[in-house]
């Protein structure tokens, strides 16, 4: 499903095209192999060929390969497949206003919002590809199947402590199943799977946009129908913003595909501007956390915070890996990410120690072996990836080291998810707190 070019470097492509201003064949040659790279070389070069003919040619057809109509690649399929798996994803959502049973004393939401988002993502992916294996058909059938009825056949138990952890744990379990469906089920090659990450990136940035212009729509439309005293609050809400929010991930998927300009260039910036600011804000944090007297030891509260900020930032420094290892050597990002990695897996050792206090103090729980579990891993994780960024930086070794143990790690979290998930009802029971 992914699809690799050979890159030129860009002081090789700018050398190749000065060598080959004589011969236009080897130009068209260049230009047709790494359009995005000869582009940027031309361009770097072009004040010292002003004037010389085969260079106003070139800056004029670049000029215009730009203006080209932005939709003129999209087919009328390709229209289909978009609408066809939204269509399918907002009907699967609306499940109980089709059949006439209540949402909310059945879990419906929690239980198959998410999947029902992925399975909607993963059709168009699929759709997309205009090549069916039944094999892999039927392997992707399975994978679905399994989760929804599963989580559907759990019983209603708005305080059991595992049922809670399932619908928690869910969004990663299908986001696994849904990256086999991106990588076309070759879940061995490590290559896909720092593509997929990088994929995951663009959807993320891009679907954030996607959803603030939905909810900015949203507020409008409602405020503006209140104005002629017309209350369309629950209507639009139950219908349309659900099925908007279903549909949105596809959406996105479909802008990634096509406008791969668009939306390749954000994430990289994002990445590269949001980690020192992370990593000083982590900081300044650690600081006034010792100072305010504040500790996850005893406050519960804190302790989930910590947690989620911890997974949060793990998550940036596995998406700024990716993105580094996409571009150039870049000394002071490879820096950052070595810095943010050593301050965050020392949260992760404050998170730790709180949670075996804890465990020591009042037991084990679902939710406290989930948290320790998981803590865990991102320890083992992050500190193989700290060791990575040090040989990085001071080993002359290369980045692609630190995405490979990324890439290598991510089916341990997969595992762990399912554990949680199926296994811990099992070990635990319902474990209802009233």
């Amino acid at each position: 499903m992914c699809s690799f070019a050979f890159k030129f470097p860009t002081d090789m492509t700018e050398n190749k095209i000065k060598e080959n201003l004589d011969n236009p064949r080897e130009l068209e040659r260049l230009y047709r192999r790494d359009k995005k790279a000869f582009e940027a070389a031309f361009q770097q070069i072009l004040p010292e060929m002003e004037g010389q003919p085969l260079a106003e040619f070139w800056k004029a057809r670049l000029a215009e390969e730009k203006d080209k109509d932005l939709f003129s690649g999209i087919k009328r399929y390709d229209i289909l497949a978009l609408l066809v798996s939204a269509a399918m994803a907002g009907l699967l959502i609306k499940l109980p206003a089709l059949f006439g049973f209540d949402p909310d004393a059945t879990h419906f939401i929690q239980r198959n919002a998410i999947w029902t988002a992925f399975f909607g993502l993963s059709l168009y992916t699929i759709l997309s590809l205009k090549r069916f294996n039944i094999r892999k058909l039927m392997y992707t059938g399975v994978a679905f199947l399994i989760p929804v009825v599963y989580m559907n056949l759990l019983p209603v138990l708005p305080f059991s402590h595992t049922i809670n952890l399932a619908y928690v744990h869910l969004p990663l379990l299908m986001w696994a199943i849904f990256g086999m469906v991106y990588m076309n089920w070759d879940f061995s090659s490590k290559i896909k799977r720092i593509e997929y990450i990088k994929y995951n990136g663009e959807l993320a940035v891009l679907g954030a946009i996607i959803l603030i212009a939905g909810g900015a729509l949203t507020g409008i439309t409602i405020g503006l129908f209140e104005v002629i005293d017309i209350k369309i609050e629950n209507f639009y809400m139950n219908y349309i913003a659900m099925t908007g929010l279903v549909a949105a991930p596809i959406l996105t998927a479909f802008i990634v595909r096509f406008f791969p300009a668009i939306s390749s260039k954000v994430p990289p910036i994002i990445a590269r501007i949001f980690s020192p600011l992370v990593l000083i804000t982590l900081l300044v944090y650690l600081v006034a956390m010792a100072v305010s007297g504040k500790n996850p030891y005893q406050d519960r509260d804190f302790l989930i915070i910590f947690n989620l900020l911890l997974v949060g930032v793990m998550a940036l420094i596995v998406f700024s890996v990716s993105e580094a290892a996409s571009g150039s050597k870049q000394r002071f990002n490879e820096m950052t990410l070595l810095l943010l990695s050593v301050i965050t897996l020392l949260v992760n050792l404050i998170a730790l120690s709180a949670i075996v206090y804890r465990l020591g103090e009042y037991g084990f729980t679902p939710n406290r072996t989930a948290v320790l579990g998981s803590n865990l891993l991102i320890f083992i994780h992050l500190a193989w990836i700290m060791v990575d960024l040090f040989k990085v930086n001071f080993r002359k070794a290369g980045i692609k080291k630190v995405e490979n143990t990324i890439a290598a790690y991510l089916p341990v979290y997969a595992a762990w998810t399912i554990i949680v998930i199926f296994v811990f009802p099992i070990i635990f029971g319902w474990w209802v707190v009233e």
